[in-house]
């Protein structure tokens, strides 16, 4: 299999580029989280696809150090964005636990919107803000930018192909070190803790490689000493025929980020999987009945082929179906790993919100 070949992304389309002539979706900012300022901002201002207009914040003065770098405009709360004139879309990289309330609050006001993972802490939650963006017309993307590397669709290729003879099992695992105190992650007011944040990849490469039918079968989250959330976790899913899938997770390890699939007649493994940097070159492990092979393939920006797929979805006018049901999958799934994980040691795991 080339290296170079043009591969296929990860809902089955090839990825052409846009076409000449074509204006920029005009992208404003709400909020200036770590992820915002080190990977998307960069991205929207190099993409030709996009224009970066505004960046929001609750104090004016934060979101000005951020956008005299970009030469877009500054404001002042996420409301006055929302009514500012010339913005096509709101990137809302904001604590989980005020997705929910920005994110219809950005569809109202006819945006479409491209929101960090996890859309919302409630599939309910979930299912209803993916109503309103069909209802509206409007796009409503979770930026789930692992997805978008096509080293994933080169092991669907590996996978449906028999390389490695009927899938088994699966395995996944993402971790990173304890982030600094003060960390959001730490504030379970703000949706903080191990799964939402860091426990969402392994559950997504699940969904992505198990299917919609995959269910959590067992769980266990942990709080370390005298934290208020989750800091690890384990997952046990299965398939309606019988392939299980077994995920760790968790932000008081050493750094890992890897998957595995293991089948009848041999294995693939990626790593790292989740977070690769766009100069990493991607290596493919592949042990077979009678071999052992790695396939190495072209360094790939997740991250800008993201930020693609979401101007694609706003330029063809569609919201999504395929993605959204995967994104209210994937809610169901992250709920019943805590409505599981709380059964077997009660009181640790908070009720999702009503």
């Amino acid at each position: 299999m080339s290296a170079t070949q043009p591969l296929a992304g990860p809902d089955g389309e090839t990825r052409p580029a846009a076409g000449p002539g074509e204006a920029p979706v005009r992208i404003a900012v709400m909020g200036t989280a770590d992820i915002a300022r080190r990977r998307m901002l960069p991205a929207m201002a190099a993409a030709p696809e996009t224009a970066l207009v505004a960046v929001a914040s609750r104090d004016r003065d934060r979101a000005a150090a951020l956008t005299r770098e970009y030469g877009c405009a500054a404001v002042e709360g996420y409301q006055e964005l929302l009514e500012r004139p010339g913005v096509d879309a709101v990137y809302v990289p904001l604590p989980v636990a005020l997705h929910a309330e920005w994110v219809e609050r950005a569809l109202l006001a006819g945006k479409h919107v491209l929101a960090e993972k996890p859309l919302t802490a409630d599939p309910h939650r979930t299912a209803a803000l993916l109503a309103l963006a069909r209802e509206r017309g409007l796009v409503l993307m979770e930026n789930v930018m692992f997805l978008h590397h096509p080293q994933h669709a080169v092991v669907r290729e590996l996978l449906g192909s028999g390389a490695i003879g009927e899938l088994r099992s699966f395995s996944a695992a993402f971790a990173v070190p304890p982030p600094p105190a003060g960390n959001i992650r730490h504030r379970p007011d703000l949706g903080g803790g191990a799964l939402l944040d860091i426990g969402y990849y392994p559950v997504r490469a699940a969904l992505h490689f198990l299917g919609a039918d995959v269910e959590v079968v067992g769980a266990c989250l942990e709080y370390g000493p005298g934290s208020a959330v989750d800091t690890s976790g384990a997952v046990l899913v299965r398939t309606p025929d019988g392939v299980t899938g077994h995920l760790t997770f968790g932000m008081a390890h050493a750094y890992r980020s890897a998957y595995e699939l293991w089948g009848s007649e041999g294995r693939i493994r990626v790593e790292p999987a989740f977070t690769p940097p766009a100069d990493h070159q991607p290596v493919l492990r592949v042990t077979g009945p009678a071999e052992r092979r790695e396939l190495r393939l072209s360094p790939h920006d997740q991250v800008a082929a993201t930020l693609r797929a979401f101007v694609r979805a706003v330029r063809s006018g569609t919201g999504g179906a395929p993605r959204g049901a995967r994104s209210l999958r994937q809610a169901e799934l992250l709920e019943a790993v805590r409505r599981t994980a709380g059964a077997r040691r009660p009181g640790l795991v908070a009720a999702p919100p009503p």
